[in-house]
């Protein structure tokens, strides 16, 4: 029997890496360009794509040559693939408590990673070539199997930078409130102390994380006082946060922290984050110390809307209070990344909604899309070793000689109504068409 099975197991198909793409030569032709870094759009320029990479951007006449295939988009706006730096594949919207606890209480993994599979479909035909994965909730690994399969072909999907499971200190993130005989799934990697965060840190390096991330902050609460008018309790001690940045660096790993209010924001600049995510309660100090730090910041600005209806609580009074800060981190210059917590809302939603509410919120149409593809490229970018002449490694964000052909256009003008970019009709992803119509 046993050697019957070894017999069947040994002739079962196996996954073989799909074969290189021939060197194919593309020219990309559209009317108007916005190349993520630049100031305004260029008119009359093309993109020669050669196999995953952009070899030239210039006049269509002067690239274009024989075996070059042609792609012409018309009077279309041509820009760089999006990037969301702050999703959760494997969550599908946990606008309450209990939608969160449901799918970690009924659903497999097996079956939140086939879900997780469709997210990220979704994801890249919506524009979004590449994504930071900001915990796999309760998921364990599944992130990086995610990101293995689509760098495989297996799947379509962005570009993942997996967090993997994020940390948080024993009883300081759900699943809680259950009997204490039940054994129920944890939301997050638990680990204590100094030694026992290193260990934690090491052992999701090992398992893939691209990024550390941790909770550092919960139980959110509203003050009278303007200077701090959004409060928390901080989850791990400040020695715990320190051993937690220091070794991830010391691994060459960037760290990300949940840090919604003040106490939160103040513990993680302290530890020496590299970027804050939410931050709802930041206050003219904390965004001193963000811009003298050189952190990032995604505002996740949607989530928090979307999940004050079915939340109440505290949740619609931190609304106003996030905007407040987003328009005084817009006048000092902080380095806004675009992240939107795509899963912590439904993935039925498109992620380019963020970019309407930020402009609303007093950003210029052209920030807002260089926070959603330079800016965010730039903090995506590995921890530079000391005297680094060039330390942008993460290839993605701009149109430019020698980045990856990551290439989405629209219709319509996204400088007079951002919101244009909630329609990509076109995108190309590692110089391979995935939608065009």
């Amino acid at each position: 029997m046993l050697f019957a099975f070894l017999f069947l197991l040994a002739q079962a198909p196996r996954e073989t890496p799909a074969a290189p793409r021939p060197l194919e030569r593309i020219l990309i032709k559209a009317v108007h360009l916005i190349d993520g870094r630049s100031g305004s759009p260029r008119d009359g320029l093309a993109v020669l794509v050669e196999g995953d990479r952009i070899a030239k951007v210039g006049p269509a006449a002067q690239l274009q040559a024989a075996g070059v295939k042609v792609i012409d988009l018309g009077d279309s706006w041509l820009l760089p693939g999006l990037i969301d730096a702050h999703t959760h594949l494997l969550l599908q919207g946990d606008i309450t408590a209990a939608d969160y606890d449901e799918q970690l209480l009924k659903e497999s993994i097996p079956y939140r990673t086939i879900r997780g599979a469709a997210a990220a479909r979704a994801a890249v035909m919506n524009g979004f070539t590449a994504v930071r994965d900001l915990g796999t909730e309760g998921a364990m690994y599944a992130d990086v199997g995610l990101k293995t399969a689509i760098s495989r072909g297996v799947i379509p999907g962005p570009r993942v930078f997996a967090s993997t499971l994020a940390m948080a200190p024993t009883g300081m993130y759900p699943l809680t409130g259950y009997a204490w005989e039940l054994r129920v799934p944890e939301g997050v990697l638990v680990a204590d102390g100094v030694e026992g965060v290193r260990k934690a840190v090491r052992e999701q390096i090992k398992y893939g994380a691209d990024w550390i991330k941790f909770y550092a902050d919960g139980r959110y609460y509203k003050t009278g006082d303007p200077r701090r008018p959004l409060r928390s309790s901080v989850k791990f001690t400040k020695a715990e946060m320190d051993a937690i940045v220091d070794e991830a660096h010391r691994l060459g790993k960037k760290v990300a922290a949940h840090a919604m209010a003040w106490d939160g924001i103040d513990a993680a600049l302290t530890a020496r984050v590299d970027s804050i995510e939410h931050g709802f309660g930041l206050t003219d100090d904390l965004i001193d110390r963000v811009v003298k730090q050189n952190v990032y910041w995604c505002p996740t600005i949607y989530v928090g809307v979307w999940v004050a209806q079915g939340r109440g609580g505290i949740w619609p009074d931190m609304i106003p209070i996030e905007r407040e800060a987003f328009a005084k981190a817009l006048r000092r210059g902080v380095r806004i990344a675009y992240g939107t917590d795509a899963g912590g809302y439904a993935w039925t939603e498109n992620q380019a909604k963020e970019l309407s509410l930020m402009v609303r919120y007093g950003m210029a149409p052209m920030a807002a899309i260089h926070s959603a593809t330079s800016v965010a490229a730039a903090m995506l970018d590995p921890l530079c070793p000391p005297q680094a002449a060039n330390c942008e490694g993460s290839n993605v964000g701009a149109i430019e000689p020698g980045r990856f052909a990551d290439l989405i256009a629209v219709s319509a003008d996204p400088l007079k109504d951002v919101s244009a970019l909630e329609h990509v009709h076109f995108v190309m992803k590692n110089g391979e068409v995935l939608k065009i119509r």
